[in-house]
């Protein structure tokens, strides 16, 4: 995907999330560091360009909620989670051990009224029964493939391992 293809992905994924919520007040969205976190606020930005409405935006570190790589966290987690509808916001979806671990942060902050996930790209392989609710583009792809998302040149790109 090319840096337009990558900005059209994302405003069609801005108009979806304003699509399917009544209204925004209760929404908030928290990139998974570090990759989520700028598609978040380029998501955030395109929703307040379309409805004129700012939406809070998180950055969840999940190191210490991850089941494979256990690390300690590299911050306390702040945001606001309570009876708020949480999209957690990520590059990529492969085995869905990231947003796993996600919600399990998101559970720790707090009871949000409803969680859902938004990726750039789902490239199946999943190993929890975890689906997005918003996805930018599916790219099947081999076990020994990596996609890559380059957050300076907005491309994202396949590759070997």
């Amino acid at each position: 995907m090319d840096s337009l293809q990558v900005s059209k992905t994302l405003k069609r994924i801005s108009h979806e999330i304003i699509e399917r919520h009544v209204t925004l007040d209760h929404v908030v969205l928290m990139g998974i560091k570090t990759k989520g976190t700028p598609i978040a606020h380029m998501i955030g930005a395109y929703i307040q360009e379309f409805t004129g409405k700012a939406i809070p935006i998180y950055e969840i570190d999940i190191t210490a909620y991850r089941d494979d790589d256990k690390k300690q966290a590299s911050d306390k987690l702040y945001a606001e989670a309570e009876k708020k509808e949480v999209i957690l916001v990520d590059d990529v979806l492969f085995t869905g051990r990231s947003a796993r671990a996600a919600l399990d942060a998101v559970l720790d902050i707090g009871r949000a009224s409803r969680i859902e996930l938004a990726v750039l790209v789902d490239r199946g392989h999943r190993e929890l029964p975890i689906r997005a609710d918003y996805v930018g583009k599916n790219m099947p792809t081999a076990l020994d493939e990596q996609i890559y998302f380059d957050t300076q040149a907005l491309k994202v790109y396949i590759k070997q391992k």
